[in-house]
């Protein structure tokens, strides 16, 4: 009986990645975009009319990623203009940076914005607590794949607890809706300090379909500092590694 189950598993493959500092995703993969303008630019005008979360424009022409669900429409409107890459380093400490312009060949991370006590006190070991803060378990569910036989994050050290009290930082997924404003709240303050921030998905980023919604709240972002922005609609499990261990500095190749 044991001989059948040992094909199988032969016929899977080696799913275990050794090191998660060197994956290359599928050339399917759609990650950072490539904007490239023309002379004629009414195809970007009209992929601009069709994005549901406003983050294509046309003038100037930039692609916001913490709005973007990278359904890839907008490439299939203006493929002269857009292209989507495998590149899936598309985390930052800045907001700002993840506004992809024309000619940009990479998301900037920003070091400089990483604080010193970050690295210094988790690079080894990061305790995170999740809340979905209205989320719709699409994200949630990627978060949960960075533990699983693939990818295997514990091993550096990073992990997800069930309570505040025992975790280093919070990672925020979803909107923020009126419901859940107060609760994040309370789970936040529950972290000892230092902790960092983070927020994971499109939703998190910028409210993302639900950013003109009277059931949104985002008003707790104007009093707490984003230590880590992770676009993605869903955020892929490589962008949330590869971001983090920037944040905690250990991250050995780009």
């Amino acid at each position: 009986m044991i001989f059948p189950k040992i094909k199988v598993l032969h016929s899977h493959g080696w799913q275990y990645i050794p090191d998660l500092n060197k994956v290359e995703l599928s050339e399917e993969f759609r990650g950072r975009p490539e904007l490239t303008p023309t002379d004629d630019m009414e195809d970007v005008r009209a992929a601009a009319a069709l994005c549901p979360t406003k983050a294509l424009s046309a003038e100037p022409f930039t692609l916001d990623l913490g709005r973007c669900l990278f359904c890839g429409e907008c490439a299939l409107r203006a493929p002269r203009n857009i292209r989507f890459t495998n590149d899936y380093h598309i985390a930052s400490t800045s907001r700002e940076a993840l506004v992809v312009k024309p000619g940009d060949k990479q998301v900037v991370f920003h070091h400089e914005n990483v604080r010193e006590d970050i690295p210094r006190l988790f690079g080894r070991a990061l305790k995170l607590r999740q809340v979905s803060a209205g989320g719709d378990n699409s994200v949630e569910m990627e978060l949960n794949a960075t533990g699983n036989v693939n990818f295997d994050f514990g091993r550096y050290g990073v992990e997800f607890t069930a309570s505040p009290r025992h975790a280093d930082g919070v990672v925020v997924t979803g909107p923020i809706s009126k419901a859940m404003a107060e609760p994040l709240q309370i789970c936040y303050d529950a972290v000892p300090s230092p902790k960092v921030l983070m927020m994971c998905g499109s939703e998190a980023c910028s409210g993302g379909l639900f950013a003109e919604s009277r059931a949104i709240d985002r008003r707790w972002l104007e009093s707490h500092k984003v230590d880590l922005w992770l676009p993605g609609a869903p955020t892929h499990p490589m962008t949330f590694i590869d971001g983090v261990m920037n944040l905690v500095g250990r991250k050995k190749e780009r």
